[in-house]
């Protein structure tokens, strides 16, 4: 049997194939399960920077995509902001750690 004899079967395999297309990443965008992995990676960033003495009183700013992490916002020192790093590059499935944060300067 061929599917151009049988259009609701072309329609069917047309319809899966472009869901599945749909799902799939690219160069600048991710695919669905890269988006949940990310989400998840950003959630134990997170949860692992506000449990650590040294990072819990500030704001950081956590993004991941494709598995790199950026960390953004403003710390008071030099050792927190590589605390931070440590941490993030410490979480399973990092696989990068962007270094975004600013120190303050003293005044």
């Amino acid at each position: 049997m061929s599917l151009a004899k049988h259009p609701l079967g072309l329609a069917v395999v047309l319809l899966v194939m472009t869901t599945v297309a749909g799902c799939a990443g690219s160069p600048t965008r991710e695919s669905t399960g890269q988006y949940i992995d990310s989400a998840a990676i950003t959630a134990k960033v997170k949860a692992k920077l506000l449990q650590d003495s040294l990072t819990a009183a500030y704001q950081i700013d956590v993004t991941t995509y494709k598995d790199t992490v950026e960390l953004s916002g403003f710390v008071n020192t030099e050792q927190e902001k590589q605390r931070a790093v440590a941490i993030a590059r410490g979480v399973p499935g990092v696989k990068l750690v962007e270094n975004d944060l600013i120190v303050k300067p003293h005044t």
